[in-house]
């Protein structure tokens, strides 16, 4: 879940109490990963999800009882996941319940900002008074620090989103926009066209209006995926072009068929961009098998292909974290 301090934040400003479900060790096969997250607010309500079934219903049930408490709490459990609660992963979650109250609001504001400000650690242990105690620091000077879950132990807060620029302001342009939204992708949206996007976009897109969309790849990060849509076919194989001469950009798509790509190919070699460079190139973008045009519909496989996209950088980042170590 994303920001959780964050909505641990609105809860205490708009109820006063706040609990968060966090898995904090797998043993085995779970439902979710370690720092899956939930956040329950007074009356059953509760953002993200730590798996569903029984394991998520008999947590919920504790957080609840622990937000009707008149002082705040944490405690950790081991839940074995066989016959008990009904499901058949075989392995066992531990997780950390506690409540917060208002008087924590000025804690749970910092770390909703070092949240906010991008990806940290915690060096996380239970005091005295039965609470939690979070030193933040960076995420590899947290690694070199942890221990047994009884004395102190290490959690991850914030999201790494990869950059997206996303050229073309049109209906699939928009449509992709939408479904990107609650997706961890950070989005710049790029047109050349005045009066193209809407008066409102969603959190994580920053719309730019320029007249050279092609020096956008020139400060785009390293790794960053390249998403082509324009009005223009001149155009689309321009700004193509330019990201293929970037060759640590990730995904290169265009918008297109077949015939579209095959074209572009043709010219890029007389504009000098070798065969491999072009063979980084997708297009038709999108899963296959998906033949509407629907413009949501184009965006829901262009969504997904990111998605599988990012799964595979994730991937192979951490292989050669694996090697350099």
């Amino acid at each position: 879940m994303q920001l959780v301090w964050r909505r641990i934040r609105q809860s205490l400003e708009q109820h006063r109490r706040a609990a968060l479900i966090s898995v904090i060790k797998v043993d085995g096969s779970a439902p979710r990963e370690v720092g899956a997250r939930m956040v329950v607010e007074p009356g059953a309500g509760f953002f993200g999800t730590i798996g569903g079934g029984r394991l998520e219903y008999e947590t919920l049930a504790v957080a609840e009882a622990a937000l009707s408490a008149e002082t705040p709490s944490a405690s950790v459990r081991v839940w074995p996941l066989g016959p008990n609660l009904g499901q058949c992963c075989g392995g066992s979650v531990t997780t950390l319940i506690e409540t917060f109250d208002a008087g924590d609001l000025d804690r749970v504001g910092e770390l909703a900002a070092a949240e906010e400000a991008g990806v940290f650690a915690t060096i996380s242990r239970m005091t005295g008074q039965g609470r939690i105690a979070r030193e933040i620091r960076d995420v590899d000077g947290a690694e070199a620090a942890k221990g047994p879950i009884e004395q102190r132990f290490v959690e991850r807060f914030g999201e790494v989103r990869k950059t997206v620029l996303l050229f073309g302001a049109g209906h699939v342009g928009r449509a992709v926009v939408l479904a990107l939204s609650q997706l961890p992708f950070s989005v710049r949206w790029i047109d050349t066209r005045e009066g193209h996007f809407p008066d409102y976009v969603p959190a994580n897109v920053t719309t730019i209006r320029t007249d050279a969309p092609e020096r956008e790849l020139d400060a785009a990060p390293p790794g960053a995926f390249a998403v082509i849509m324009t009005h223009s076919h001149p155009l689309d194989y321009s700004i193509a072009a330019a990201a293929l001469r970037r060759p640590d950009l990730g995904f290169v798509g265009l918008i297109g068929s077949a015939t579209k790509r095959a074209r572009f190919a043709g010219q890029a070699q007389k504009l000098g961009i070798s065969e491999q460079q072009i063979a980084r190139l997708v297009c038709p973008i999108g899963l296959p098998g998906i033949r509407d045009k629907e413009p949501s519909i184009i965006a829901a496989g262009v969504a997904a292909q990111l998605l599988i996209e990012r799964e595979r950088d994730s991937c192979r980042a951490s292989a050669t974290a694996v090697l350099n170590n």
